[in-house]
């Protein structure tokens, strides 16, 4: 991933100063200019109506605000028809748009199968009114287009997502007046406002690359182990499988298995783990049933999965003030970014539960960290499991190394919780709060980013084991970092005096609550997508934990409008 801002802002400079004009129509003659008006007030009608039975999706109410802007400034005449012709840049865009699919787009969402015929109709005699309708059709399939390329079709609010677009939204009507006046090829123009990073392009390279995949796989499905096939075990499809692991490439093309073979074995067993590496599978080499599963998952739907990211990757911010922090949640690994993109550090990661206490997807900025830090009760798990446990045994808030304390901060009561105090957490007067140390929930240090959602990166407790099992999405919400203390030490990279040991020495036997101020924020964005391409151009797969995947599937099924 790279946050290269010079195509951007060249983008823009172009887009603010480049000549907003039209193309000119002949108007030397009488008739023409009668044609002209005639078309312009269909036109018009159209627009106003935001409604053309003519379009896969007839309603245009997403873009229709554009479309007039777009045509008032030429009394509504048509821009992509010149004289009864279609211009060529007419053509340009009609090829775009048959491409969408290499965008992780649907060509069919912007009239793919309909423009042959249109094309076809406009090269024989026809009426004025064919003009328009074939105009405003491809006005508002070129507007949805670029919009969807820029900042996808769903605004991620719409899916609880605490991302904005907002700022890098096109101006659609003023973009596309530019794009008919450029000499630019149109290819060139739509990858001037896409993400600028280079995980969107290796993405989309990914994404080709699985729907021929997909065109040459038979899916045939591989026979499910009776349990779990071990190295020189017996397993009945062992032709399917050599067949599936060369076509993703984690078998070699030169490796031999005999076509008659009937024993699990070598090269298929170093070949499974590769398979089992990429799809967040314990790559221990055994043909489990979770391992066949993620085999007979169809190459076609990878497809899809792969087009989710690229719709993700668009709700990104394309600028960010400095190079980010970014956690990716169903891979369950964090990503430190150096300036130029390149990963300054990486861990693996713990994240909420998949049913109670999902991680959040937001954007934000880590502004301090404290070392030996308090645990503050968030409401949430205060009002669920502590005010329950204290009033199943009063001694809780003791033997849990806690204390009560006033909304001041000041200590109320550590020891057996009276019916008063019992009452005032309750109430929400007085407050929870775990005492410093290496068992507090935090751990050693915790990495904030201020947030409704009471989330932040920190330490586990010293007695708590949480990387070295399959499973981790087992928080509260909250991240917990398989390195802390080298995360918060490239936090603290560029103040003075902040070396790892200086970091581990303040974890282990600092002085307690001490917060440091980062001297610049360093920006956060805590994101989800299953599908991750590596420098080697292979794709890890990763489960959809927390149903996001599936949600944005459903959402964009409706089709336009989608929600803005």
């Amino acid at each position: 991933m790279r946050f290269n801002s010079l195509i951007l802002a060249c983008a823009f400079f172009f887009l603010s100063h480049a000549t907003l004009q039209f193309p000119l129509q002949a108007q030397s003659a009488t008739k023409a200019k009668a044609s002209v008006s005639e078309s312009g007030r269909e036109v018009r009608s159209i627009v106003q109506s935001g409604h053309l039975d003519d379009l896969r999706w007839p309603v245009f109410s997403d873009v229709r605000t554009d479309a007039d802007e777009f045509y008032r400034s030429g009394s509504y005449s048509p821009v992509w028809i010149i004289r009864g012709k279609t211009s060529s840049r007419a053509r340009q865009m009609i090829e775009l748009l048959l491409q969408a699919n290499e965008e992780g787009l649907i060509p069919d969402d912007y009239d793919g199968p309909r423009w042959a015929q249109r094309l076809s109709h406009i090269e024989v005699p026809h009426s004025t009114q064919d003009d328009a309708r074939f105009d405003v059709a491809l006005t508002v399939c070129a507007m949805r287009y670029f919009s969807a390329i820029r900042v996808g079709r769903i605004n991620p609010k719409h899916l609880q997502f605490g991302l904005d677009v907002e700022h890098k939204r096109l101006d659609l009507a003023r973009f596309l007046r530019q794009v008919m006046t450029s000499s630019r090829e149109l290819k060139a123009e739509a990858a001037a406002i896409e993400p600028p990073f280079s995980g969107y392009k290796q993405t989309r390279q990914a994404l080709l690359r699985y729907e021929q995949l997909a065109g040459e796989s038979n899916e045939a499905q591989l026979p499910q182990p009776p349990g779990i096939v071990f190295p020189s075990g017996p397993y009945d499809g062992i032709r399917k499988l050599a067949s599936f692991l060369r076509l993703v490439g984690d078998l070699p093309l030169d490796a031999v298995v005999s076509p008659e073979a009937k024993t699990y074995d070598e090269p298929l067993v170093s070949a499974v783990k590769r398979f089992q590496l990429r799809h967040g599978i314990p790559a221990d080499g055994y043909l489990t049933v979770d391992t066949v599963d993620q085999m007979n998952v169809p190459l076609s739907k990878r497809v899809e999965q792969i087009s989710l990211v690229l719709e993700r990757y668009r709700w990104v911010r394309y600028n960010f003030s400095s190079p980010p922090v970014v956690v990716n949640l169903p891979e369950f690994r964090l990503y430190a970014f150096e300036r130029g993109g390149r990963v300054g550090l990486t861990m693996k990661v713990n994240i909420g539960d998949e049913y109670d206490f999902q991680t959040p997807v937001f954007e934000n900025a880590i502004r301090y960290l404290v070392f030996r830090p308090y645990w503050n009760v968030p409401p949430r798990i205060l009002r669920e499991e502590v005010i329950p446990a204290i009033e199943h045994d009063r001694n809780y808030v003791k033997e849990s190394d806690m204390e009560v304390t006033s909304s001041d901060g000041k200590n109320i009561a550590g020891g057996v919780v009276s019916d008063s105090v019992l009452q005032g957490i309750r109430s929400g007067r007085l407050l929870l709060r775990q005492r410093p140390g290496p068992d507090n929930a935090m751990g050693l240090v915790k990495i904030m980013f201020p947030n409704q959602h009471h989330v932040y990166l920190h330490d586990t407790p010293a007695d708590t084991d949480l990387f070295s099992q399959g499973q981790h999405a087992l928080s509260h919400g909250c991240i917990h970092l398989e390195h802390p203390a080298e995360l918060a030490a490239w936090l603290l990279r560029e103040q003075p005096g902040w070396s790892l040991e200086r970091t581990q020495q303040a974890m282990q036997a600092g002085k307690d609550n001490v917060t440091v101020m980062l001297t610049k924020p360093v920006p956060i964005l805590i994101y989800y997508v299953t599908a991750v391409v590596q420098p080697d151009g292979s794709v890890n797969f990763y489960r959809d934990i927390y149903g996001h995947d599936a949600a944005l599937e459903k959402a964009l099924a409706k089709g336009y409008p989608y929600p803005r």
